[in-house]
C-alpha cells in the first residue's frame, strides 16, 4: 500500500478512502492512525494516562483553516500544553484550566501553524508496543509540536496568563 503525506502534520500515512474530522485537517490515513490510537488509550488505563497530551498534539498538528471552531482549537490546545510543560500543571488538572480559558475565547485570534508541525507524528506513537513506550513517545510528540509552535508561545503564554 502506498503512503501520502497527511496535509495536517506531514507524516506519511496509508492511502485509503475514509472520514477524516469535521475541521482538523488530515488525511484519512492519519485520522484512521488516530483513532486506533485513542482506542488503545480509552481501552487500558495505563495508556490512557497520557490522553491529554495524545489529543493536544494531534489538534495542534492539524490546525485546519481559520474559523471560529479552528481559532479556539489551536488556542485551547496549545493553552493546555503550555501549561503542562512550562508551568508543570498536572495532566488531569489541564482540563480546569481549559475551562477557565473558555470562558475568554473572544481574546484568541487565528495562530499561523508552522512550516513544520516537528518530527513525530502520531504515527510514531502508533508503533509503541507497550503502554510505558506509548506514554514516553506521546510525551515526546507533544514536546515536539509545542516546540513547532515556538513562534507563537508568548502569545499563548499571555492567553494562559489571563485564564488562571
Amino acid at each position: 500500500m502506498s503512503l501520502l503525506p497527511c496535509i495536517g502534520c506531514g507524516g506519511r500515512f496509508p492511502d485509503i478512502d475514509g472520514p477524516t474530522h469535521r475541521y482538523l485537517e488530515s488525511s484519512s490515513g492519519c485520522w484512521a492512525c488516530f483513532g486506533e490510537v485513542l482506542a488503545r488509550e480509552y481501552g487500558d488505563l495505563e495508556y490512557h494516562r497520557v490522553h491529554r497530551l495524545t489529543v493536544d498534539a494531534y489538534a495542534l498538528q492539524h490546525p485546519g483553516q481559520p474559523s471560529p471552531q479552528t481559532i479556539q482549537s489551536v488556542a485551547l490546545h496549545s493553552i493546555a500544553l503550555c501549561a503542562i510543560f512550562e508551568r508543570g500543571v498536572e495532566l488531569g488538572d489541564a482540563g480546569k484550566i481549559l475551562q477557565q480559558a473558555t470562558q475568554h475565547k473572544e481574546r484568541f485570534d487565528w495562530l499561523t501553524p508552522p512550516s513544520s508541525m516537528g518530527a513525530l507524528t502520531v504515527a510514531d506513537v502508533h508503533q509503541a508496543g507497550d503502554a510505558q513506550e506509548h506514554a514516553r513517545l506521546v510525551r515526546k510528540w507533544a514536546e515536539a509540536t509545542w516546540s513547532a509552535w515556538s513562534q507563537h508561545h508568548p502569545r499563548i503564554r499571555n492567553w494562559l496568563a489571563g485564564t488562571v
